[in-house]
């Protein structure tokens, strides 16, 4: 009898300790948090409501395009042109959903107009402001060139026949540009125009004044050079410009002059006169 009650117990502490590892093995049990349904419906209905609101007020607001208000200086750029492009990029958009950047990309297209601002104007219209080119020299045989040294324009039906004449290399338009103007200034204070200016292959500079005579620069030390040619010889320049054909300043302490009877004499030194003096003659 003992025994067997021993035997009981011993059944029973085992299943205590079984029942207890199943229950430390259960894991914590998480629940949802209720949701305001209510509350979230009506928000929901609020923002529909709200785009449908706004949708509304762009149809409403999207009116046709029936007026095309150009602005601007116009020369050489018709108004009628401008209208064409307009017309053409439209795409049955009204005056929201019409495309600003694409249509001032493509007025831009128009020959002589540099930029091109577009803006809605309430409730029908568009106004466009046009800025043309401005044309600072002509460029090789019919390109025309404004003051970035960009060529606009590179077969120009008419180019005024004022503007001087620059020639160079595809790709130098930009350095000729700034070499005329940076030039053209100090000649005119000395009394001279420049005509023509040439930029060959080797990057060699040369120019051409109203009065005949030509300016060889060269290559090197293109700035300094000039710079001598205003301290020294423009004066001799403006005296005897009929007798003179050139005036060349590759020179590394003087200049030369030729002649149009055919000589050729060498000047050095700041107060020179065009006199056969030794000089060196620089390459380019």
């Amino acid at each position: 009898m003992r025994a067997r009650a021993a035997g009981g117990g011993e059944l029973m502490l085992l299943q205590r300790k079984r029942n207890n590892r199943r229950g430390a093995s259960r894991s914590p049990r998480h629940y949802l948090p209720s949701l305001n349904w209510r509350g979230l419906g009506l928000s929901l209905a609020a923002l529909a409501l709200s785009a449908m609101a706004l949708a509304a007020l762009l149809w409403l607001m999207d009116q046709p395009i029936q007026r095309v208000i150009v602005t601007g200086r116009l020369q050489r750029v018709s108004a009628l042109d401008v209208e064409k492009i307009v017309r053409s990029r439209l795409h049955g958009a009204g005056l929201v959903t019409v495309d600003l950047e694409d249509i001032s990309g493509g007025l831009r297209t128009l020959p002589w107009v540099d930029s091109a601002t577009v803006q809605r104007s309430w409730p029908r219209a568009l106004r466009i402001e046009i800025i043309e080119q401005s044309a600072v020299a002509r460029w090789n045989d019919a390109g025309l060139l404004n003051a970035r040294g960009q060529l606009f324009m590179s077969e120009a039906h008419f180019a005024p026949p004022e503007l001087p004449q620059l020639s160079g290399q595809v790709g130098s338009e930009a350095e000729a540009t700034a070499r005329y103007l940076a030039i053209q200034g100090r000649l005119t204070e000395a009394g001279l125009r420049l005509i023509a200016l040439t930029l060959d292959a080797r990057g060699a500079l040369s120019l051409r004044l109203d009065n005949g005579v030509e300016l060889r620069l060269g290559r090197l030390q293109i700035d300094a050079r000039f710079e001598r040619f205003m301290s020294v010889a423009a004066k001799l320049v403006s005296e005897r410009a009929t007798d003179i054909a050139y005036v060349d300043m590759r020179y590394s302490n003087g200049f030369a002059v030729g002649w149009k009877g055919g000589g050729a004499h060498v000047a050095r030194g700041a107060g020179a006169s065009a006199l056969a003096l030794a000089a060196v003659h620089i390459d380019g």
